[in-house]
């Protein structure tokens, strides 16, 4: 405990430092995050609560928080929630079908030896519950996207007001195209980064390439990765064409 709060003094006095006002507000939201995750997982133990709908909630609130109270509420925070909500709910359809088809609910074999005194019948829908996982894996990603999309869009729009439509969406997907390849990239480092250890473990008890792809938690994970990939993917076009029509359209209604 006493090296989790060195950290966090460490992070905020950092977060203070280089970041001012905004590095503070952005520490607060940091816990502010924490809290409402660790709330939705606790109202996920009520067998009548759905976990697919306590998450998209969950992310609504994450999202706000992290885009107005960081940002306050502009044009581009606006516009950056509404990509963000719509490519969730874009993805939630996508996420159940693939989390049923591939079977990644509940405990991977590695995970079976150490529940075995637990009783598995818990009154929990497991294909939603992992559904919720990904949602939950992916909203940051595309938080970031979305902002770090909206917001170059608007600073362009502001240095050449008389910009169409057409050419400042395209100046949002020649943006996204950049943030595109370091997302995934961030994506995929991070998997092999935390499960290091599992990859060392994979080795020690000889698995083949095969029992490793094959795998419940290798493939839990990848499957995580890739849909955040596909989330950051598709709130690219879809920032970048709200962003457009917004700004534009608001100019000319000003006319």
């Amino acid at each position: 405990m006493n090296v989790l709060i060195l950290l966090a003094t460490i992070l905020f006095i950092l977060m203070a430092v280089v970041g001012g006002k905004k590095g503070i507000k952005s520490f607060i939201a940091l816990l502010l995050n924490f809290a409402v995750v660790i709330a939705t997982v606790l109202m996920m133990n009520d067998p009548n609560a759905n976990p697919i709908l306590l998450t998209l909630v969950a992310c609504g609130i994450i999202s706000a928080i992290s885009l107005f109270y960081i940002n306050e509420i502009n044009s581009k925070t606006k516009m950056a929630f509404l990509a963000t909500i719509i490519t969730s709910l874009l993805l939630l359809t996508f996420i159940f079908f693939i989390t049923e088809k591939s079977m990644i609910y509940g405990f991977s074999e590695e995970e079976s030896d150490s529940l075995t005194i637990f009783s598995s019948r818990i009154g929990i829908d497991f294909v939603k519950v992992a559904t919720s996982v990904i949602i939950m894996s992916t909203i940051g990603a595309i938080v970031d996207t979305a902002i770090s999309i909206t917001s170059p869009m608007r600073e362009i729009h502001e240095q050449n007001p008389d910009i169409t439509r057409k050419d400042l969406f395209m100046s949002g997907i020649r943006i996204g195209r950049d943030i595109l390849g370091t997302s995934s990239n961030t994506l995929f480092f991070a998997f092999f980064g935390g499960y290091m250890g599992l990859i060392i473990w994979f080795k020690d008890l000889s698995y083949s390439m095969g029992e490793i792809v094959n795998s419940k938690v290798f493939s839990e994970e990848m499957i995580t990765i890739l849909t955040a990939g596909i989330g950051v993917a598709l709130v690219i076009p879809i920032a970048a064409a709200i962003t457009a029509y917004h700004l534009v359209s608001f100019k000319h209604s000003k006319e």
